[in-house]
């Protein structure tokens, strides 16, 4: 007999969510059929049975399942008789009957008998975050993590403080008891908008600062217009975004701090040697980075058409965690949703910056001395205050703009 557990898929994923069975309880599979699609915090992951044989569920859809937990069981009939019987939809994958060898009951006295020095020991928190605790004079024990195997961080830290200190907790929870249950509506949240959350929670602890601009697109604007039906005849799509990938390669080349990431722990720069571009896209799930990799190395064309198979995996759900993550920077494009004109964006942690393009617009704008009507394209580069200042920011998008307002130069880069 075989057991599908659901194993540790990397990037601190520990849980995940049942969206569908693709076999039924009891069918006959054969090797790498696909048997589950599950939801993790970056991508719907399908898994395949690990052999051939008769197929139990050993839980529900719309069930979560955590690192370890088993989904299914293959072998022959007799073997499957032995597992207990599937749980309900409200039951945990933990909770489900298992073979008598998993069952040792007898540990749990122990532990919960075991002294608050020892719990203390096994908490799960970086040194950083324990002296954080120590200066902020909370007791660590008391903290919920929501890390990896529940490392408490800094977020959970802060967090924890503030509901002390402004007794933010009750206050909520009275709300909540003065409206009845048909006024109000609790929606579980997805493994996706969890783990956006946890992020929006990470880029809060993050000291910014913003600086705005306004670029003069004509020349680009023309440009892209003219070379779309070509592109159009090689089944591409063109934007304006291969472009502004482009200059924003040249402009981290320029200025290597902004193509890095912080390490808090050990008070260093990670200055990274490779250009990883991310672009935060919608998708009806929630909000998506996806990642064109090595993207100095490819040509307009090539970004297009990457852009573009990228955006369709994400709308069929196909799209993988290995084209989602490993950003060294990230670029969100507002104005594709037609609003905003300038706005502040959340930096993807853990990039030290974000660059936001906005919707190009027919301005006046001053040439030779005199105003003539141009398409002028504003951005917004947020940055982490800990690793570049201000005047860094104003000459990176500075670099932008240079290089945005001289597309003919990248043209020749491909």
């Amino acid at each position: 007999m075989k057991e599908l557990k659901f194993v540790d898929v990397g990037e601190g994923i520990t849980e995940g969510h049942v969206q569908k069975f693709l076999v039924q309880d009891g069918q006959q599979v054969k090797e790498d059929q696909p048997v589950v699609q599950v939801e993790t915090d970056k991508a719907v992951v399908t898994v395949p049975a690990p052999v051939s044989g008769t197929v139990k569920l050993n839980v529900k859809e719309g069930s979560d399942v955590h690192v370890g937990d088993t989904i299914a069981y293959f072998g022959t009939p007799d073997e499957l008789r032995s597992i207990g019987a599937q749980p309900s939809a409200q039951s945990p994958a933990a909770a489900v009957q298992k073979p008598a060898v998993a069952e040792k009951p007898v540990q749990r006295p122990q532990q919960q008998a075991a002294p608050p020095v020892q719990q203390v020991a096994e908490i799960l928190a970086a040194p950083s975050v324990r002296k954080l605790a120590r200066d902020m004079k909370v007791d660590i024990t008391k903290v919920k993590g929501t890390g990896p195997q529940g490392r408490i961080t800094e977020t959970d830290l802060r967090a924890y403080a503030a509901s002390a200190v402004h007794g933010m907790v009750k206050p909520m929870e009275d709300a909540h008891e003065q409206h009845p249950d048909e006024e109000v509506e609790r929606v579980p949240m997805s493994q996706v908008r969890k783990a956006i959350a946890r992020n929006m929670e990470l880029a809060h602890t993050i000291p910014f600062a913003a600086h705005m601009d306004l670029i003069d697109a004509t020349h680009l604007w023309d440009i892209v217009m003219r070379e779309k039906p070509r592109a159009e005849k090689l089944g591409v799509k063109l934007t304006f975004t291969p472009f502004i990938l482009k200059a924003v390669i040249q402009a981290l080349r320029e200025n290597p701090r902004f193509n890095a990431s912080y390490d808090r722990e050990n008070q260093e720069i990670i200055v990274k040697k490779y250009y990883n571009i991310g672009f935060a896209a919608e998708a009806d799930d929630g909000l998506r980075v996806i990642v064109v990799k090595g993207a100095d190395r490819k040509s307009m064309l090539d970004i297009a058409r990457e852009m573009q198979d990228l955006r369709k995996k994400l709308e069929d759900k196909t799209i993988s965690m290995e084209e989602m993550n490993d950003t060294s920077f990230t670029i969100t494009n507002i104005g594709s949703l037609g609003g905003g004109f300038l706005s502040v964006p959340v930096i993807n942690y853990p990039d030290v910056a974000i660059l936001a393009i906005h919707m190009i617009r027919e301005m006046p704008v001053v040439k030779d001395g005199k105003i003539a009507i141009g398409r002028v394209l504003p951005i917004t580069v947020v940055l982490d205050h800990r690793v570049v200042d201000g005047a860094e920011g104003v000459r990176f998008a500075n670099a932008v703009k240079g290089y945005l307002e001289d597309p003919e130069f990248l043209e020749m880069m491909g």
